[in-house]
């Protein structure tokens, strides 16, 4: 089975081709280039590159969050279009889900940038998740945090300093922060694709990771 992957949460962004749990290729995409500029270019030139066409295609992956929300709606229009004409499936994979599959081990905190002095942040125990997802401070995360676990997420480099100060040597972090994710991102859509799980391309939702409202009215009041 032919997977064409994509991943647009970050600036950077990626592309791949995995058969059968196998990657053909994986493309890290320019970015000094908007996402709007390079699709759906990056992922015809990713096809051209491994002698493949679009019909060749069996299933398409798309990063659907959480992260850059200018760049999930550029990536999951570009699939949607692309599972639309060949009336194929598209399937969508949680990018905490990605980063912590990449980097692996016991324990793992994901955590991405979620502006504003916030991260999206998830945590996983071999490799499944064991809370929810969320939007919340640093600080207010780390102090929930008691035992080892890998850091992987581009703001885990932004607070490594933090994680340091607050965990000591129980924290330890995946080189590099932000990886790649396509490659993986098709890799775990061909396990949903094998356990039958494969959505029409409208079904697709990107992954909005919010606090509850009475937080954020909380905090308003605060003047926060």
């Amino acid at each position: 089975m032919l997977v064409l992957a994509l991943d647009t949460t970050t600036r950077r962004g990626s592309c791949a081709v995995v058969q059968d749990g196998r990657v053909l290729r994986e493309d890290i995409s320019d970015p000094e280039r908007a996402h709007t500029t390079r699709l759906p270019a990056d992922l015809m030139v990713l096809l051209a590159r491994t002698d493949l066409r679009l019909s060749d295609i069996d299933v398409f992956a798309v990063a659907i969050g959480p992260g850059s929300f200018t760049g999930l709606r550029i990536g999951i229009a570009a699939m949607q279009g692309l599972a639309f004409a060949t009336r194929r499936p598209l399937i969508g994979i949680s990018t905490l889900d990605a980063l912590a599959s990449v980097a692996g081990g016991e324990q793992v905190t994901t955590w991405v940038d979620a502006w504003r002095g916030e991260v999206y942040a998830s945590r996983y125990q071999n490799g499944m998740a064991i809370a929810s997802p969320v939007v919340s401070h640093p600080d207010d995360l780390l102090r929930d945090i008691d035992s080892a676990t890998t850091f992987v997420g581009d703001a885990t480099q932004t607070y490594r300093e933090a994680i340091a100060q607050a965990l000591g040597s129980r924290a330890s972090f995946h080189e590099p922060a932000s990886p790649a994710l396509a490659a993986t991102i098709g890799r775990l859509a061909l396990e949903e694709a094998g356990r039958g799980h494969l959505p029409t391309p409208h079904a697709i939702r990107p992954l909005y990771v919010r606090r509850p409202e009475v937080e954020l009215t909380r905090e308003a009041r605060r003047g926060r």
